[in-house]
């Protein structure tokens, strides 16, 4: 477990860092291209502000948008209130704020910037469909995304797609908007081809960009995974919860792509070229493969 842990970790921080070597290289060859030094920082701060706003309002639109109510502590619900009170103490986190979903499907999320500001969200599916061993897997690979910052991590991740991107959007307007008369400056051809590698760039980084967003997406849930059979020690537990959410055909309805990665599962229907190329373009690694490296840790 502590290997599984350890070589997550160790992928995630080098996907960020090449992440920001990328944001550098592209900014140096937009200025290049468009011959203004100021292009880059300017980018990158308006971006930073623009994206970092919708930060300290992320949880609580992730909450509505998913139609999360608080679960009050009843007779029904004690054990699910139990579970995460024993995981908390058992990991030294504070008690997070519980919320339902009204959905049959097998899923959970976890959301807030800290600890301290948690929340889990679990559907009906989860609570009624899965024994206590199950649930209580599912419940500490929730609480290991908390305890590990992973709500924080991918906000990053996401300020520096929407840098990216923000980039290259301005680039583009920029390109088509400004009037550049190449005939009468010299280096024609060298401007010719660092226009079009600037065009090609502006096209494909928003892309690229989003494929390294879901590679770090899928470390995390694997470190999740193993935090969480570390936090239980018994990963079968969290192992069968995720065969019956492969085997469920239910799916969370008001779930979309914007909140799909915050789920322990993929919550959207895996069907024609989603079902596809889901291995490329899913925010979640294979089931398959997460239950056969949680049954490596027995």
């Amino acid at each position: 477990m502590y290997k599984q842990i350890d070589s997550n970790k160790r992928r995630t921080l080098f996907l960020m860092f090449f992440m920001f070597i990328f944001i550098g290289g592209l900014g140096y060859v937009f200025s290049l291209v468009l011959g203004e030094p100021s292009f880059f920082p300017i980018a990158v701060v308006f971006g930073i502000i623009y994206n970092l706003s919708a930060f300290f309002w992320s949880e609580k639109v992730v909450l509505l948008i998913s139609g999360a109510r608080p679960i009050p502590r009843n007779a029904e619900t004690e054990k699910v209130y139990d579970i995460v009170e024993n995981l908390c103490i058992t990991s030294g986190l504070p008690m997070p704020q519980l919320y339902l979903m009204e959905d049959m499907a097998i899923n959970a999320f976890a959301t807030g910037r800290n600890p301290q500001k948690s929340h889990i969200a679990m559907t009906r599916g989860c609570i009624e469909k899965l024994d206590k061993n199950e649930l209580q897997g599912v419940l500490s690979h929730e609480l290991s995304h908390i305890k590990n910052y992973d709500i924080r991590l991918m906000t990053i991740v996401t300020v520096l797609i929407g840098i990216i991107a923000l980039m290259s959007d301005l680039f583009l307007r920029t390109m088509f908007s400004t009037k550049r008369d190449s005939n009468n400056d010299g280096g024609g051809q060298i401007k010719i081809i660092l226009f079009v590698i600037g065009i090609v760039l502006a096209i494909l980084a928003p892309i690229f960009a989003q494929l390294i967003q879901l590679a770090i997406s899928r470390k995390r849930e694997f470190l999740a995974d193993a935090d969480g059979a570390l936090l239980t020690r018994y990963p079968e537990g969290l192992a069968l919860a995720l065969e019956k959410i492969a085997g469920d055909n239910d799916f969370v309805d008001r779930a979309n792509n914007a909140t799909a990665h915050l789920f322990i599962a993929n919550p959207l229907p895996r069907t024609g070229i989603r079902a596809s190329f889901s291995k490329f373009f899913s925010t979640h690694p294979p089931i398959k493969e997460r239950v056969a490296a949680l049954r490596a840790m027995l």
